[in-house]
C-alpha cells in the first residue's frame, strides 16, 4: 500500500500544471470598394476558420452591391458615404473593432481559403510575432518593384521584405495604437515603416498564390504617388533625409580627410621623393577636415538616434556609415604600425616601420608554401648556452633554402640551425662570433629580400635520410640567381634522393662515399660511379628554375656525400 500512494504521488508531481493561456478574440476587417463579385466569398471563407470572432466589412462609399452582399454573407457592415481610401477604410474597422487580435483582408481575392487566413493570424495568436504581412505569387507587382523597393532600400535599407505592398495583415489592437495609418494606399507601407522604427516585431507569412484584379495604369499612378508620399514623409519624420542628404556629405568629407592622412603618413614614410614638409602639410590639412567633419557627423547622429531610437536605425547607420568606418579602421592599422615601430633612445624619438614581403612560387614544387607572407626579421642574442646554434623562422629558412638541423658555416665557425621557439616570431637569434661576421647588431632588421645578402657565401650542410643512407649536400647561400639543374641519384638502382641545385661553368664537383672521394662531375649529365660492387648513378632532369643554392665545388668539399 506504501508503494501505491508513493507512485500515485510520483505521478501527480510529472503532471505539468500550465497557466491557460487567455482567449484572444480575433476580428478580420475587410475594406470594399465595390467588389460585388467577390467580398461574400471571401467573408464566407473567414466564417470558416473557427477562431474569428468578427467579420467587418468597410463598404468604402461603393455604388454596387457591396453592402447587400457582405450583409447576406453574415458580415457587419461599416458604409462610408462616399470613397475615402483603403487606410481611412481599415481605420474604421480597426477603431470598431472589439477583439484583440485584427486581420486585414482586401476584398478582391477570388481563391482565398481557411488555411491562408489561418498561417497569417495564428503566428499572432502563438505570440510569434507582433505583427503578420503577406508575401504571395501574382503576376503583377509593378509598384513594389519600381517604386516600394528602391525607395525603401534607399532610405530604410534594413527593410528587406519581398512584398512590402502585400495589402494583407494582421497584428494585436494594442499594437497598432502605435502605428500612423496613413488614408490611402501607403497604408500598406507606412505600417511596415512606422513597426520597423519602433522595434516591432514583423514576420512574412508566405500564403501561396494569390488571384485578383489587376488594376488599370490610372490606378496603379495614383497607388504609385501614394506610395511615394508616405515613404518620403516617414523618411522626413524619422530623419532618414537628413542621414542620407546631410549626414551623407558629412560623412563623405570626413573621408576625405582620414584618406588624406593616410596618403600624408603613407607619403612621409614611403615615398622618398616627396618632401618631408609636403607629407607633414597633407596629414595635417586631412587631420583638421577629419575632425570637423567627424564632430558633425556625431552630433548629427545623436539628434537623429535621440528622435527614433532602435536597432533598426543602427543598422541602417552601419550601412550608410561603411565608407566611414572603413577609411578609420585602415588610418588605426597605419597608426598601430607606426606606434609599433616606435623606439626611444637617449631623448631621440624614431619610427622605423618594416613591412612585410609577399612571397609567391609560381611552381608549387619549389617551395613548401606557393604563396607566404614573410619577415621583416629582427636580429637578437642567442639564448643562453647555444653559442652553436642559430634560431630562425621557418620562413627565413624557406627563403634561404636552409632545414632544420642543417649545419651553417659563418667566418669559419660552424653552427647548428633550429627554430625559433614560441613567442619569437619573425627573430632571428645568432651568437656573437656569427653576428659580428655578418656584421650585425641586435635589433637590426632584415627584409625578407635582403636574408640571401646577409647570409651570402655562408656554406649549408644539409642532410636528408633514405632507407637508413644518409646523403649530405654542401652548397653556398647566394644573393644571385642562377639557372639550377634538377638532378636524383640512385645506389644500386634504387632512388636515395631528390635535389636541386646551381653548378657553375665547367667546374669539378666532388661526390663521395663515406667521406672517400669516388668521382666527380663537370658539368649536369648523367653520371655513373662505381663504388665497390654498386652503383652510384645520377640522373639530371630539364630544369626550367633559377636558385641562389650554389654547390661547393671540389676545392671548396664534397658537394655531395652518401653515408652507408
Amino acid at each position: 500500500m506504501y508503494w501505491f500512494f508513493v507512485i500515485i504521488a510520483f505521478l501527480l508531481a510529472s503532471i505539468k500544471t500550465e497557466k491557460p493561456k487567455k482567449y484572444q478574440k480575433v476580428s478580420v476587417i475587410i475594406p470594399a470598394y465595390n467588389e460585388e463579385d467577390t467580398v461574400a466569398k471571401v467573408v464566407e471563407v473567414v466564417r470558416n476558420v473557427s477562431f474569428v470572432d468578427e467579420i467587418i466589412v468597410v463598404n468604402d462609399g461603393s455604388s454596387d452591391k457591396t453592402e447587400e452582399e457582405a450583409i447576406n454573407a453574415g458580415a457587419i457592415v461599416i458604409n462610408h458615404e462616399t470613397n475615402k481610401g483603403k487606410g481611412e477604410a481599415l481605420y474604421t474597422g480597426y477603431k470598431q473593432a472589439e477583439c484583440d487580435v485584427i486581420a486585414f483582408i482586401d476584398a478582391d481575392i477570388y481563391n482565398l481559403t481557411s488555411k491562408k487566413v489561418e498561417s497569417m493570424i495564428m503566428p499572432i495568436l502563438l505570440g510569434d510575432a507582433e505583427i503578420t504581412k503577406t508575401k504571395f505569387s501574382r503576376v503583377s507587382g509593378r509598384v513594389t518593384e519600381l517604386t516600394a523597393k528602391p525607395l525603401l532600400n534607399f532610405f530604410f535599407p534594413e527593410i528587406s521584405f519581398e512584398q512590402p505592398l502585400s495589402g494583407q495583415f494582421a497584428a494585436r489592437k494594442n499594437t497598432l495604437r502605435k502605428i500612423n495609418f496613413e488614408k490611402d494606399y501607403g497604408v500598406d507601407v507606412g505600417i511596415v515603416i512606422d513597426a520597423d522604427v519602433l522595434g516591432i516585431s514583423i514576420m512574412e507569412i508566405d500564403i501561396g498564390e494569390i488571384e485578383h484584379d489587376m488594376s488599370p495604369l490610372s490606378d496603379l499612378n495614383l497607388m504609385a504617388n501614394e506610395v511615394v508620399r508616405t515613404i518620403i514623409s516617414r523618411a522626413n519624420k524619422y530623419g532618414r533625409v537628413l542621414m542620407i542628404d546631410e549626414i551623407g556629405y558629412f560623412i563623405r568629407m570626413s573621408v576625405v580627410g582620414l584618406s588624406l592622412i593616410i596618403l600624408g603618413l603613407f607619403t612621409l614614410f614611403f615615398v622618398k621623393m616627396v618632401p618631408l614638409a609636403i607629407g607633414v602639410i597633407i596629414s595635417v590639412v586631412g587631420i583638421i577636415i577629419a575632425i570637423y567633419y567627424l564632430i558633425k557627423v556625431i552630433v548629427k547622429s545623436i539628434l537623429i538616434f535621440r528622435k527614433t531610437p532602435g536597432f533598426s536605425l543602427l543598422k541602417s547607420f552601419v550601412k550608410i556609415h561603411f565608407p566611414l568606418i572603413i577609411s578609420i579602421i585602415v588610418l588605426l592599422l597605419m597608426i598601430s604600425t607606426f606606434i609599433g615601430a616606435a623606439h626611444f633612445e637617449n631623448g631621440v624619438l624614431s619610427i622605423e616601420p618594416n613591412s612585410r614581403n609577399l612571397i609567391i612560387y609560381a611552381d608549387n614544387a619549389r617551395a613548401d608554401n606557393s604563396i607566404s607572407v614573410r619577415g621583416p626579421f629582427t636580429v637578437d642574442v642567442a639564448i643562453e648556452n647555444e653559442s652553436e646554434q642559430i634560431r630562425m623562422p621557418s620562413e627565413a629558412m624557406m627563403t634561404l633554402g636552409i632545414k632544420v638541423n642543417d649545419t651553417i658555416q659563418i667566418g669559419g665557425a660552424e653552427y647548428i640551425v633550429n627554430e625559433s621557439r614560441d613567442g619569437d616570431d619573425d627573430i632571428i637569434r645568432m651568437p656573437n662570433q656569427a653576428r659580428k661576421v655578418l656584421n650585425l647588431e641586435p635589433g637590426y632588421i632584415i627584409q625578407n629580400s635582403r636574408l640571401k645578402e646577409v647570409f651570402d657565401q655562408s656554406i649549408v650542410s644539409q642532410v636528408s635520410k633514405s632507407k637508413n643512407i644518409s646523403c649530405t649536400e654542401k652548397f653556398i647561400i647566394s644573393q644571385k640567381d642562377y639557372n639550377s639543374s634538377d638532378f636524383e641519384v640512385f645506389l644500386g638502382n634504387v632512388s636515395i634522393t631528390n635535389s636541386s641545385g646551381v653548378f657553375r661553368g665547367n667546374s669539378s664537383y666532388s661526390i663521395a662515399v663515406d667521406g672517400d672521394i669516388v668521382g666527380t662531375i663537370n658539368k649536369p649529365k648523367n653520371t655513373t660511379l662505381n663504388y665497390g660492387d654498386s652503383e652510384i648513378e645520377i640522373v639530371f632532369k630539364d630544369s626550367q628554375y633559377s636558385s641562389t643554392k650554389q654547390f661547393v665545388k671540389s676545392n671548396q668539399g664534397n658537394f655531395f656525400n652518401i653515408d652507408i
